[in-house]
């Protein structure tokens, strides 16, 4: 498994920190806007309009249950 920097307990994450190899789920951009999309993976929060984010708590409560 590659090295991540351990999630922040709270506040905001970007994609780039979620995925790999920067972050700890193994799967592709295309593949996380598509569970997005169906509901499998948390919803996004638009900070600006170029600047999507999701909760640091939502990310790991999708860890623990084994995304």
């Amino acid at each position: 498994m590659a090295k991540f920097k351990k999630l922040p307990a709270n506040g905001f994450m970007r994609l780039k920190d979620i995925l790999a190899p920067r972050g700890p789920l193994p799967i592709s951009r295309s593949t996380w806007w598509a569970g997005v999309k169906s509901g499998r993976y948390p919803s996004p929060i638009k900070l600006e309009p170029r600047i999507t984010v999701w909760r640091a708590e939502d990310i790991q409560r999708l860890l623990d249950h084994g995304f």
